[in-house]
């Protein structure tokens, strides 16, 4: 089971997470988007306003609280978290959670904590899973490996359309600012840096709409050995 995992990385609103959910749906394999799990986690230290590099109270936070990704067709994502049973619905992509969120994945302990339920839930089977260390990190030895990228500019746009469209009134400006300032974190950060894998395929989506996208992804699935 394990060589038919997917690991599709790559920095904010690349595609990622449209193109691993419709690549899943399409080889009916489980879904994961990683980054969810660490948005919840940095969502649960703003929540209790514990320092974002406070590993240890962070790491209590993680613990105390269960953090659940439900498959649910109904959503946008094709998922909802729950956090002790309760749907967090779109909190986990408001702006400030959007800031926090690289610092918290930056520390160690809790990307030891996390990498160690990714790899747990790819155990029982298949697996799609996106993020920005999993062909490097979680599941190295996935079989299929892709790294999306996009120009700054298509992806603040994406971000911003996505704010828009959930009532958030958030500046091109200040949302390319956002991408930018993660881009420098996830990618300089000490542990699991964002990079591609040595033998990921590169597809750069910045013209490429999502079909196209999932079309490139899936032709280099079903012909690989």
């Amino acid at each position: 089971m394990a060589n038919r995992h997917v690991a599709i990385d790559g920095p904010v609103a690349s595609g990622k997470t449209v193109a691993a959910r419709a690549l899943a749906t399409a080889l009916g394999h489980l879904y994961l988007d990683t980054g969810a799990m660490y948005r919840a986690a940095a969502y649960l230290a703003l929540h209790y306003g514990v320092d974002l590099d406070n590993e240890r109270a962070i790491l209590a936070l993680i613990e105390h609280h269960r953090i659940r990704l439900v498959p649910d067709e109904s959503t946008s994502a094709g998922y909802r978290v729950e956090i002790d049973g309760a749907d967090t619905g779109t909190r986990l992509f408001d702006p400030e959670v959007s800031s926090a969120v690289s610092t918290v994945a930056a520390l160690a302990g809790v990307r030891t904590a996390m990498v160690a339920e990714q790899r747990a839930i790819a155990a029982e089977g298949p697996v799609v899973m996106a993020g920005r260390d999993i062909g490097t990190v979680v599941l190295p030895e996935a079989r299929f490996k892709f790294y999306l990228t996009a120009s700054v500019e298509e992806r603040a746009e994406r971000r911003a359309k996505e704010f828009a469209e959930r009532g958030l009134d958030v500046g091109i400006e200040e949302v390319r600012e956002q991408i930018e300032e993660r881009d420098r974190l996830d990618r300089n950060r000490a542990v699991a840096p964002l990079r591609p894998a040595v033998d990921a395929v590169l597809i750069d989506s910045t013209a490429l709409g999502a079909a196209e996208v999932l079309a490139r992804m899936r032709a280099i699935v079903t012909a690989g050995p």
